[in-house]
């Protein structure tokens, strides 16, 4: 007898990916993000959220929740996505995201969750304070990628560790319901150039929405004055920018800005400095500044246009909401089926 490899899934590839509405969205986040869905739209069949499920981990204004949810819409649409091309939808209106996790967190082990590194760092010293949620966001997580069976996601450095965790509940479950290949084995799409964009006033810190200071970011709904005073008065340091990459990567705050030029403008950090090298931030700055106008103004003229006719949105989330629920809904029914649930 012989030893049969694994039975593989075979469906089509799929992509999802969301963002959670907790917070303006900014540089970090469009060229981390929200450009590189744009391009995928055109590349796999697209699905992108908005994370309300799991933004409420954390306390968030029930005031406000539903127009943070637009906000991101706004920002998905404004850089670039189309929902003609792309399902954009809000978490909560599809109720399979829920059901699954469910389902998930009686095959995932609390061996698995204790190692996830994210739930240590954002409870610190009062992890008995922590909503379950926050702890257990993982678990769904992987719902939210396998109810669609999408076969890539968009992860960073930081949510590495979280897809593996999806990957390690889809085999289990295939394996444990005798359903091989029956949920994808997703595989991570690295970010690539400008996937870690750092703060503008400290180049070892990861650019974030939570930052105090408003100059340590670009928040996309900034207009063409704010960007370029945020440009002008980012940290540096005197030198002028060297000839090598390995002379810029000693020089954290000069490698932030020479890695978000290379990224607005589709260059390598190798071919900014071939134009810049040995030229002071007086000069470089400038170009920069001019640069980012360019690409992020219009962006945030289109999200307050969009923001200012929220019907608009509300119409484009919910013809969403209905697609993706037609997606998953037969996913949870297979699931419900080889679990052994009544009526499935």
């Amino acid at each position: 007898m012989t030893d049969q490899a694994p039975v593989t899934y075979t469906g089509p590839s799929r992509v999802l990916s969301g963002v959670q509405p907790s917070g303006a969205l900014h540089l970090g986040n469009y060229l981390g993000a929200l450009v590189k869905f744009t391009r995928l739209q055109h590349e796999i069949d697209t699905f992108i959220f908005v994370a309300d499920l799991h933004a409420i981990t954390v306390w968030q204004d029930p005031a406000a929740l539903a127009q943070q949810t637009r906000e991101i819409a706004a920002a998905y649409i404004a850089s670039g996505l189309d929902p003609d091309k792309a399902t954009i939808f809000p978490q909560s209106a599809v109720r399979e995201h829920a059901e699954l996790s469910w389902i998930f967190n009686c095959v995932a082990r609390l061996g698995w969750l204790d190692r996830m590194t994210q739930f240590k760092e954002k409870s610190g010293k009062h992890k008995e304070r922590s909503s379950v949620g926050l702890y257990t966001y993982p678990v769904l997580q992987a719902a939210d990628i396998l109810v669609y069976k999408a076969t890539h996601v968009p992860v960073g450095e930081d949510q590495k560790q979280h897809l593996e965790l999806t990957r390690d509940i889809a085999q289990k479950f295939n394996h444990d319901f005798n359903a091989p290949g029956f949920f994808p084995l997703p595989d991570p799409l690295i970010q690539g150039p400008g996937a870690r964009v750092m703060s503008l006033r400290d180049g070892s810190a990861k650019m974030s929405k939570s930052d105090p200071s408003d100059y340590s970011r670009i928040n996309l709904t900034d207009d063409a004055d704010a960007i370029a005073a945020k440009i002008k008065k980012a940290r540096t340091d005197p030198e002028p920018l060297p000839e090598t990459i390995e002379e810029l990567a000693a020089r954290a705050e000069a490698d932030n800005l020479v890695g978000i030029f290379a990224a607005l403008s589709g260059k390598t950090k190798a071919e900014v400095l071939a134009d810049y090298a040995g030229k002071g931030f007086g000069t470089f700055k400038p170009a920069l500044a001019e640069l980012a106008v360019e690409k992020l103004a219009p962006v945030g003229e289109k999200m307050r246009g969009l923001l200012g006719d929220p019907a608009v949105l509300d119409a484009i989330l919910a013809k969403g909401a209905e697609k993706a629920r037609e997606a998953a809904a037969p996913t949870l029914a297979e699931v419900k089926k080889l679990v052994g649930f009544w009526g499935a």
